[in-house]
Parts: C-alpha cells; sequence; structure tokens
C-alpha cells in the first residue's frame, strides 16, 4: 500500500492531512483516524519527554540530549548572558531515509 501526499496545499505535511490520508487510503473513519494520529504523536511524545529513546524503523530516531550551561551574548546590545543547562530533542534519519532523500 502507498500514501501520496501529491495534493498537499503547503509544504508542511499536518496531522489533520495524515488523518485524511489514513481516511482515503486506509478506509478508517474520521473519527478513528484523527484518534490514531493523535495517540501516535501523543506516545512519541510521552517517550521522549520520560527520556526513553523513540526509534521508527526506516524513518530514524528520535532522542533527547542534555545541553551544557554556556556563556551567550545579546545579540542587540552585545551583552554578556548566560544560557542555562535544557533538554532538547533531536532526530537522526535512518540509513534508508537518507538514501531515499539521495534518489
Amino acid at each position: 500500500m502507498e500514501f501520496t501526499v501529491e495534493s498537499l496545499e503547503t509544504p508542511a505535511l499536518t496531522k489533520a492531512q495524515l488523518a485524511d490520508l489514513l481516511f482515503e487510503q486506509i478506509g478508517l473513519n474520521k473519527r478513528e483516524s484523527k484518534d490514531m494520529i493523535d495517540a501516535f504523536f501523543e506516545l512519541i511524545a510521552k517517550s521522549v519527554v520520560d527520556g526513553t529513546d523513540v526509534k521508527i524503523s526506516s524513518f530514524g530516531n528520535f532522542q533527547i540530549r542534555t545541553k551544557a550551561p554556556r556563556p551567550g551574548r545579546n545579540p542587540r546590545t552585545g551583552e554578556a548572558i548566560p544560557i542555562e543547562a535544557r533538554r532538547v530533542v533531536t532526530f537522526h534519519a535512518s540509513h534508508k531515509l537518507k538514501e531515499q532523500i539521495q534518489g
């Protein structure tokens, strides 16, 4: 089964558009499609927030990385401002996805 997204009006693929694709191409009703997409992203977000890596086969990995505190500056005034330590999410594409992007 292949999904097509040629009819997208914007360059971004939204959750609503994903739900519409499930509705059109798999046959789920619109409510089930929306609920499935919401549950999928909620599960990924909860796992990442909890510190668990999320690995999606043939797509990539989402991981939490802790960035150390560092000195920064206000670009408008040039004033030195400390940047506090923080957690950020990173995404690393799988080799298969990278190969598809390269053609």
